[in-house]
């Protein structure tokens, strides 16, 4: 599950099963689990075996597929039902994630359009095609927001990041580690400070992982050293990514995303969000509005299966925070790069189409997606 340079596809579809590659043993052990029920693929999540917004409604897209696959519902509304079943379970893997809510209703829509005109089988086909049609859409929206964020970075920049936003989260090249791929292979000489992302290093552990096999120059840092490197003049811009996007362009993402936006402010750098246009979610004002996911207390306590506080301790693990919409620069999206003021540009933005359609209309009926995903 390797492609060109170094690049990683953390997931694969193999006719019945999902193949994805278990970030928790990352960087040890390359090693991948087959998923084959929608309860497989919801541990998964939970357990962050898989993770990344945009690869998270990929793999929920594709669990459905394995609702209906595996259904003995022989009438379509009865594969209907099975598949909303197995649709509550997947939302409530991880409830900040806008990603996975956006996937399943997507997918659900198609379904119940495919049950007008089809029986049982039209079903389970247009399920699938639209799950692949998700994951085939977030590779080409990975690819926009890289060219398109590859410009905003300096030659020889020195570019901080945080958690793992690459090809281990994404269909694609990734998000913010995508815009880093672009500019490096730009030749733009850049420089990262790779975030370690505490309780679960997923900057240390995925992000470095990632970064070396492509073979970009990356430092990791501790998540508390990222202010004094600001101070310094050693970061030139902050890129992260997004988890969900509420209506007014506050943003929720890893832990440790706010602290960065508010020390990028103060020392002057641009602070980039880079995300898929899915990301955004209208229904959700603003981000006091935006469920953030509580995590078992022992990742901090004990972080991978090592103790670091003694017995008896207590531990608030929010996995995520929420930077105000003041403090960012730009949303580069798959749809355009989006600057101040965010309520309105995020809406006007929202009737556009993505850039990748005109690819995507040229490759159905090559991939007989054509009276499948309509």
């Amino acid at each position: 599950m390797s492609g060109r340079r170094g690049e990683v596809h953390a997931i694969e579809w193999r006719d019945g099963s999902i193949r994805i590659l278990d970030q928790t043993r990352l960087p040890g052990q390359e090693a991948y689990l087959d998923l084959h029920t929608p309860e497989e693929v919801a541990r998964a999540i939970r357990t962050l075996a898989v993770r990344g917004a945009p690869l998270l409604g990929i793999v929920a897209a594709y669990g459905l597929a394995l609702a209906v696959g595996r259904s003995s519902a022989r009438g379509p509304r009865g594969l209907l039902r099975d598949l909303v079943r197995a649709e509550r379970r997947l939302l409530l893997s991880r409830p900040t994630a806008v990603n996975i809510r956006w996937a399943l209703a997507r997918v659900r829509a198609a379904a119940e359009a495919a049950i007008v005109a089809g029986d049982a089988d039209a079903v389970r086909s247009v399920v699938l095609a639209e799950a692949q049609l998700i994951a085939r859409e977030d590779e080409l929206s990975c690819r926009a927001i890289a060219e398109r964020g590859a410009r905003l970075v300096p030659e020889g920049a020195n570019v901080l990041t945080h958690c793992n936003t690459g090809a281990l989260a994404t269909g694609g090249p990734g998000t913010a580690l995508g815009v880093i791929l672009a500019a490096h292979r730009a030749g733009k000489r850049i420089h990262v400070w790779v975030c370690e992302t505490r309780p679960l290093l997923q900057g240390a552990r995925l992000t470095a992982w990632e970064l070396g096999r492509l073979g970009i120059p990356h430092t990791v840092i501790v998540d508390g050293a990222a202010g004094a490197l600001m101070a310094r003049g050693q970061v030139e811009l902050v890129i992260v990514g997004a988890d969900r996007i509420a209506a007014n362009g506050d943003v929720a993402n890893k832990v440790g995303t706010y602290q960065l936006a508010v020390l990028a402010r103060h020392h002057g750098l641009p602070f980039y969000v880079a995300a898929p246009f899915s990301t955004v979610d209208p229904g959700v004002r603003t981000g006091r509005d935006i469920a953030i996911e509580e995590r078992d207390p022992s990742e901090v306590l004990a972080p991978l299966g090592v103790q670091a506080a003694p017995n008896g301790t207590t531990a608030e693990n929010p996995a995520f925070d929420v930077t105000p919409a003041a403090l960012v620069s730009a949303f580069i999206t798959d749809r355009g790069t989006v600057r101040r003021p965010f309520g309105a540009s995020l809406i006007r933005l929202g009737r556009t189409a993505g850039p990748w359609l005109p690819t995507l209309r040229a490759e159905r009926p090559r991939r007989g997606l054509a009276s499948a995903a309509g």
